[in-house]
């Protein structure tokens, strides 16, 4: 099977394909500066100038600036590629924090009050009825970047002010006093893989690694790590970081990161989170591809019990499954020649083709 990784190129991306190269037969690193979309009568996706190549299993990953890009490459692979773990609209959904929220309410995934205020003056009033501190930050931004946080309505008035400069959307939410720590939890499919607690440095009230944060390894409750599982799901991303919060009142989920960094949650763990997603990519590729398989199989043998004669040929384009230097015939072939193994067949064979017959 073949697979690529899209990517920025990032050292947890670098490591991630380097890994996936243990499980597929080939594997493609692809830049995605190096990605073009073309719409029309050319319509594709082409990397590098030229066509880009069937693949298996596509993963895509990158930075929420190139949104847009992220979800066009996928929304063009979708019905094309074996497995994706990311779908395309995930890439819509994850890269906004408005968006995120809106399907965590949805969903009903604990989260701090949130609010969004179409205008500069609304927003004030609102200010009036919060309770202090708060959390103000822009939709997009990763790492932490684009979180400010205000202890009172005056310092809050002075950031909206500064924010209505900038024209630029944000969210208020309400301020959950943890001493400045948050939980990281990797989601790979059906459970969590790794996790550990971030703690800020002084003075710092973002637990984020980028920010200076410092990580220990944690053994995650099960409500926790089902609330990082369901929030994964709820945002249809098989791969997924989850920040969650231990309030007062239970877990609170506060971000979701679908290029989740590896390097320090792998340092704090000692886990090799690259094998664990390359592992489970292969294995659900796999899943997809013998599907597909499956389906093909049970429709050639739907016609042949419409037929009823079995006299038919049939020809069906499929890989050959070995074991050792075995091949392993499709059930739908023994199924339809009625082969046995009290009978005897004559084999005949050349480069590229194999004949088998009944011995009468």
């Amino acid at each position: 099977m073949k697979a690529a990784l899209i990517s920025l190129g990032s050292k947890s991306s670098l490591m991630t394909s380097e890994a996936m190269k243990k499980y597929f037969d080939q594997v493609g690193s692809l830049e995605l500066k190096k990605i073009e979309i073309r719409l029309g009568k050319e319509s594709g996706i082409f990397y590098e100038g030229k066509p880009l190549e069937n693949y298996d299993c596509v993963y895509v990953k990158g930075s929420f600036r190139y949104a847009n890009l992220l979800c066009s490459i996928a929304s063009m692979l979708e019905g094309k590629v074996s497995y994706m773990p990311i779908p395309s609209g995930t890439f819509t959904t994850v890269h906004n924090k408005l968006l995120t929220h809106l399907v965590m309410q949805q969903l009903n995934i604990p989260m701090p009050r949130t609010y969004l205020s179409s205008t500069i003056e609304t927003a004030k009033e609102l200010l009036k009825r919060v309770n202090y501190p708060i959390v103000m930050k822009f939709p997009e931004g990763t790492q932490g970047k684009g979180v400010m946080f205000a202890d009172s309505i005056s310092s809050a008035s002075s950031l909206l002010d500064a924010l209505g400069a900038l024209n630029q959307p944000f969210i208020i939410q309400e301020y959950i006093d943890t001493s400045g720590t948050d939980i990281r939890a990797l989601v790979v499919g059906e459970k969590v893989v790794a996790a550990m607690k971030r703690k800020a440095q002084t003075e710092e009230k973002r637990a984020n690694i980028h920010a200076g944060g410092k990580g220990v390894p944690v053994q995650l409750s099960r409500d926790i790590a089902n609330l990082a599982i369901a929030t994964a799901k709820a945002l249809k991303a098989d791969i997924c970081g989850v920040d969650i919060l231990e309030g007062p009142t239970g877990p609170l989920v506060i971000e979701a990161n679908i290029s989740p960094g590896l390097q320090g949650l792998m340092e704090v763990t000692n886990i090799d989170l690259p094998d664990q997603i390359a592992r489970f990519l292969h294995q659900k590729t796999e899943e997809h591809v013998n599907a597909v398989k499956k389906t093909v199989s049970d429709k050639v043998m739907k016609e042949l019990e419409t037929d009823g004669s079995g006299e038919v040929t049939q020809e069906v384009i499929t890989q050959l499954l070995f074991r050792g230097e075995r091949i392993l015939l499709p059930e739908w072939v023994t199924r339809m020649c009625h082969f046995s193994e009290q009978k005897e067949y004559a084999v005949r064979s050349k480069k590229g083709k194999v004949e088998i017959e009944e011995m009468k």
